[in-house]
């Protein structure tokens, strides 16, 4: 089974640049978008539903902004939008489909890049993030986590880490809360299989040819619990995949 994370910024410019070719050609079982901005109206599937996928979207209240999407060639048992807190649902940043014991999740993490209040409130996120998929992981054990987390964890993960060392998605108090949500029974699945790869970036900047010149973060992550450790089988990041100022990051596990 091959699942696959990708921040599209812009579905419908995705779409005009190439993804449903792609989608048809990369074939992943479960495909997790990020930053669709669009209403699921504005988006037209029937090229997916020809591709045999089942299309779920969790918008934003404001068009045009965040949102995420699952699509998914087996249909789910249940799909659940949002995480029930309102002020991050209204955002559109948290979606998740069931296949029996299996549980795959789409997630937006807020970026703070824009000031000191969206940097609290991205903050504020994290924790309630981690404490809401820590009470889900009591009956949903089996919990694949993939999305744009907007955190560089190591200095690997980051082609500049002095110069980005007080910029947000680098900050020491964001990285030191991936380091506990990990402690906390998550596997971050590309370091899993590649510990020491470097240069392996998953976003890099329109400014400065930083795409070009491979100046990149490594910023999307399929996160898993403990639990699902016999089922992973390989993992990789897919910089030549051009829809976007990210790339698509893979995950393959056991058929489950």
């Amino acid at each position: 089974m091959k699942i696959i994370t990708y921040n599209v910024n812009g579905i419908r410019a995705a779409l005009g640049k190439g993804l449903i070719e792609w989608i048809r050609e990369e074939k992943p079982d479960i495909l997790c978008l990020q930053e669709t901005k669009a209403q699921p109206e504005q988006v037209p599937v029937g090229e997916l539903e020809e591709l045999g996928y089942h299309c779920y979207f969790f918008s934003a209240q404001k068009k045009g902004y965040s949102g995420v999407a699952i699509f998914t060639l087996q249909k789910p048992d249940h799909v659940e939008y949002g995480m029930g807190i309102p002020e991050y649902d209204n955002e559109g940043r948290f979606l998740r489909a069931d296949f029996g014991k299996l549980s795959v999740a789409s997630i937006y993490h807020p970026s703070g890049t824009s000031g000191d209040e969206r940097q609290a409130f991205k903050m504020q996120w994290l924790e309630d993030f981690q404490t809401y998929v820590k009470e889900l992981k009591k009956t949903r054990k089996y919990l694949i986590l993939c999305g744009d987390y907007n955190i560089c964890h190591e200095a690997i993960d980051i082609h500049d880490p002095v110069r980005n060392a007080t910029n947000s998605g680098f900050l020491p108090e964001e990285r030191e809360w991936m380091s506990r949500f990990l402690k906390d029974g998550y596997i971050d699945t590309f370091r899993y299989f590649y510990p020491e790869a470097t240069s392996r970036y998953t976003w890099w900047s329109y400014r400065f040819n930083a795409r070009s010149n491979n100046k990149g973060w490594r910023i999307d992550y399929c996160m898993a619990t403990r639990e699902t450790e016999p089922l992973l089988r390989d993992a990789a990041i897919l910089p030549e995949v051009c829809h976007s100022d990210h790339c698509p990051a893979v995950l393959e596990i056991e058929n489950f």
